[in-house]
């Protein structure tokens, strides 16, 4: 069938006027438009078919979350993953490994980059999604191809969540808070800390807390012996009824050969929290008893023992501490890096100057702390370098010497100095405070209150 105009006799009798002629040739014209024409259509077409599409995901998706949040405001439990899959969306979960960044992370699940750079512009989200340690967990929601939102938990109490919104990511930090009840409880040593801290149903972590609290005065890996006995007054953790843990150690008495020390927690008005004996003397040393933790004393300070390698009487002025290759090692107390490097029969060492004439020793090490240097400053506890067996060594352990202008002393008897008591314009308030934690230490029982 041919689709030329007809001759105009025949259209002006068929059409009878010129009007309908003209509308029949704006009919026939748009079989023959160009192909550059018919796709400027085609295009139109499916941006309005996508706006449409748009505004009825977007209307189903605030009808969804207006019911949600009715439902939860009724008491009624909304199931997430009912939730999600109404909306189409799916879950990745991705584990932060060592150097991931979240760009990295993005490349990975091959996620636009475009919405990390609209993340990272939120001020408030930046510092959330640029601090990453290992372990994390980020749950990224998917709607196909297209990031929908993320979580992060970034406290026991508080979770992150980003959401994709109409005009961009809304971003809210959802807590759940923690329920606190005050425990006291009791042990006793029969065989380590750790052992006697889970058979009186305590954490590892509160086993650990009350040997760095009392790490200036009792060296856990020499002197505690059985028989023994602790106190802790501390926080039990739960969150909608469920046990998470102990919180802070808040109380300790801790009898060891028959001597007995305690600790009370005291937060100051600046909101900086350490502990003190009950009378405000601070539990802090100048100095830690012992370098490493929860190692085992090898050989004692003894100026009169054979040498396990050159096999004759040689002053041993340190103190060893046998612990697995690659065992952090602390710092004992601030000060400035004298040298770091190989030293003869130490073998890889470091020597830290400290105030008062203090110099401090640390030897047959299998490598140093990343980018430590000559002159560098370090604080009390921080990680210097690893246990090794360099140097004259029969098996790995730490070789810790404390020299005082130049003298040996015996690190395990020697009078630390102190840190800064309570101050006194402090002292009433300290008082008031602690009071009913030395009573929970005495009676056994828990305070009925706690000034926090």
């Amino acid at each position: 069938m041919s689709l030329s105009p007809a001759p105009e006799s025949q259209r002006a009798h068929a059409s009878g006027g010129a009007e309908p002629r003209r509308s029949r040739w704006r009919t026939l014209h748009v079989w023959n438009m160009p192909p550059t024409r018919w796709l400027q259509c085609f295009a139109c077409a499916v941006l309005v078919l996508a706006w449409f599409r748009g505004n009825e995901q977007l209307s189903i998706e605030r009808a969804l979350r207006n019911e949600s949040a009715v439902a939860e405001e009724a008491g009624i439990r909304v199931d997430a993953t009912d939730y999600r899959a109404a909306l189409g969306l799916s879950s990745i979960e991705v584990i932060v490994g060592r150097n991931d960044t979240l760009e990295r992370i993005f490349r990975r699940l091959e996620i636009s980059l475009q919405d990390l750079a609209s993340l990272r512009a939120i001020p408030e989200l930046r510092a959330h999604l640029d601090r990453l340690r290992p372990g994390d967990l980020i749950t990224f929601v998917m709607r196909g191809d297209e990031l929908f939102g993320l979580e992060r938990r970034l406290s026991v109490s508080d979770t992150l969540k980003v959401e994709r919104a109409e005009s961009g990511f809304a971003t809210d930090v959802v807590v759940n808070p923690l329920e606190r009840e005050i425990r006291t409880t009791s042990g006793i040593i029969t065989n380590s800390l750790f052992r006697a801290a889970q058979q009186a149903g305590l954490s590892d972590a509160t086993a650990l807390a009350i040997a760095e609290i009392f790490a200036w005065d009792i060296d856990f890996v020499l002197e505690v012996q059985p028989g023994d006995t602790f106190t802790v007054t501390h926080e039990a953790l739960t969150q909608d009824g469920e046990p998470l843990g102990d919180g802070d150690v808040l109380a300790v008495e801790f009898v060891n050969a028959g001597r007995r020390f305690r600790a009370v927690r005291y937060v100051d008005p600046e909101g900086r929290a350490a502990y003190y004996t009950p009378d405000g003397q601070s539990l802090r040393k100048a100095f830690l008893r012992a370098p490493v933790e929860f190692s085992r004393v090898s050989s004692q300070f003894n100026l009169y023992r054979r040498h396990p390698v050159l096999n004759r009487i040689r002053a041993h002025r340190g103190v060893d501490y046998a612990a697995p290759i690659g065992t952090p090692v602390r710092a004992a107390g601030d000060g400035r890096v004298r040298f770091v490097g190989e030293q003869g029969g130490y073998g890889k060492v470091i020597e830290l100057d400290h105030a008062g004439g203090i110099l401090t020793v640390y030897g047959h090490l299998s490598r140093f702390a990343k980018d430590l240097s000559r002159g560098d400053r370090v604080r009390q506890g921080e990680v210097i370098g690893y246990v090794g067996m360099t140097g004259l060594a029969t098996g790995p352990h730490l070789h810790y010497e404390y020299r005082v202008r130049g003298v040996h002393m015996n690190p395990q008897t020697v009078a630390l100095p102190t840190a800064e008591p309570v101050p006194a314009s402090l002292l009433e308030d300290f008082r008031e405070r602690t009071a009913p934690l030395v009573a929970s230490l005495e009676t056994g029982a828990s305070p009925a209150r706690l000034a926090r």
